[in-house]
């Protein structure tokens, strides 16, 4: 049978919605769309820089308790509500996936809370 473990942040969103921030599948390791909300503390930050370097925490995170790094990660998508705020971000994405290279897809659409202005999910695969 495969392992299936959830992986929790502490974010209240995860108890009010029902949901996991991660989630361990096998070898796989699935993170949910992830704001740029500090979740200890429960803020975020004005600029969308700022709260895709947040995300990217809180990405790492998750995949350091599935066991893996950025450097399995195969898959991310980027959600934004704002076209324009993508390529500020590109110099933290690149530190973090321009070695990596996923597969990754950039979408613009509405995020649950106006505050948020990036969302990022990404699949990982654990080396076995």
């Amino acid at each position: 049978m495969t392992e299936r473990r959830a992986i929790l942040s502490g974010s209240t969103f995860e108890e009010q919605i029902g949901y996991a921030r991660a989630v361990v599948d096998g070898d796989w390791v699935h993170v949910s769309g992830t704001t740029g909300f500090d979740y200890s503390a429960m803020t975020i930050a004005d600029g969308v820089v700022e709260q895709a370097e947040q995300c990217l925490r809180n990405v790492g995170a998750a995949l350091a308790e599935a066991g893996c790094g950025f450097a399995d990660v195969v898959r991310v998508r980027y959600l934004l509500p704002d076209r324009d705020d993508f390529e500020p971000c590109w110099p933290a994405l690149r530190r973090t996936f321009g070695e990596v290279r996923p597969a990754a897809t950039m979408m613009v659409c509405g995020l649950a809370d106006p505050r948020m202005k990036i969302e990022i999910e990404v699949y990982a695969r654990r080396a076995g």
